[in-house]
C-alpha cells in the first residue's frame, strides 16, 4: 500500500475531509489531493504531524505495507468497562431521581420544592458522570480529530443549537411551574436531545460531499 493511498485511508476512516486535514498540516486542499492520487509525497515535516494525529509511527506511514489494525490491548479493554460502568451509573441515577419523585410526593408527602430539587440534583449527578465519561474515555487520535472537527464547526449551526437549547429551557421551566409535574416535564429534555441529534444529522448530511472527496 503505497503513502498515499495509507492517506487516503487515514482520513476516510477517521472522516476527515480534504480542507479539513489540509488546515491541520497548513497544506493546500490540493495538495492532500495529489498526496492521495500519487502525483506527490508529504515533505518531509509533514510526515510526523501526519503520523502523530493518526497515531500511526513514521515506519508505518512509509512502508509499502498495508497498515494493520492494531487489537485492543488489556487496558484499553478495561477502560471500555469502565465506560460501560459509568454509563449505567448515570442511567440508574436517572431512573433513581423518577423514583424520588414518586416517593417524596405520593408517599412521603414531603414539600414540592424539596422534591423538585432531590429531583434536579440527582439528575445533576447522572449528566456529569455521562458528560465525563464522554469526554474522557477517547484515545488521542479520536480526542485529536475531534478538535480539528470542533475548529470548522458551523456558526449557524452553533446558533442553531443555542436557540433550542434556550427555548427548551424557557419551555421546561415555564411548564414545570405551571403544572408542577416536575416528575414528567424532564421528558422535554429528551425532546430536545432529540432535536438536537436531527439538527446534527442535517449539518451532517450538507458537508457529507466535502468529506466524500
Amino acid at each position: 500500500m503505497k503513502i498515499g493511498e495509507k492517506i487516503y485511508s487515514l482520513r476516510k476512516k477517521y472522516n476527515l475531509s480534504q480542507e479539513e486535514l489540509a488546515n491541520e498540516l497548513n497544506v493546500s486542499r490540493q495538495t492532500v489531493s495529489k498526496w492521495e492520487v500519487g502525483e506527490s509525497c508529504p515533505d518531509f515535516d509533514k510526515i510526523v504531524p501526519l503520523c502523530e494525529l493518526f497515531g500511526i509511527s513514521t515506519e508505518e506511514l512509509l512502508r509499502d505495507k498495508k497498515i494493520e489494525e492494531k487489537e485492543e490491548t488489556p487496558t484499553e479493554k478495561k477502560v471500555d468497562v469502565v465506560k460501560a460502568v459509568l454509563i449505567c451509573i448515570s442511567i440508574f441515577i436517572y431512573f433513581l431521581a423518577i423514583i424520588s419523585v414518586i416517593v417524596l410526593d405520593d408517599v412521603a408527602n414531603v414539600n414540592e420544592g424539596i422534591s423538585a430539587a432531590s429531583f434536579l440534583t440527582l439528575n445533576g449527578i447522572a449528566t456529569v458522570i455521562l458528560v465525563f465519561t464522554l469526554m474522557t474515555r477517547k484515545n488521542k487520535t479520536e480526542k485529536k480529530v475531534e478538535e480539528i472537527k470542533l475548529k470548522k464547526e458551523n456558526t449557524l449551526q452553533k446558533s442553531v443549537i443555542s436557540i433550542a437549547g434556550l427555548i427548551a429551557t424557557i419551555t421546561y421551566l415555564l411548564v414545570s411551574f405551571l403544572t408542577m409535574a416536575w416528575h414528567i416535564t424532564w421528558i422535554i429534555w429528551l425532546v430536545y436531545a432529540v432535536v438536537i441529534e436531527i439538527i446534527k444529522l442535517i449539518f451532517s448530511l450538507k458537508g457529507k460531499e466535502e468529506n466524500e472527496e
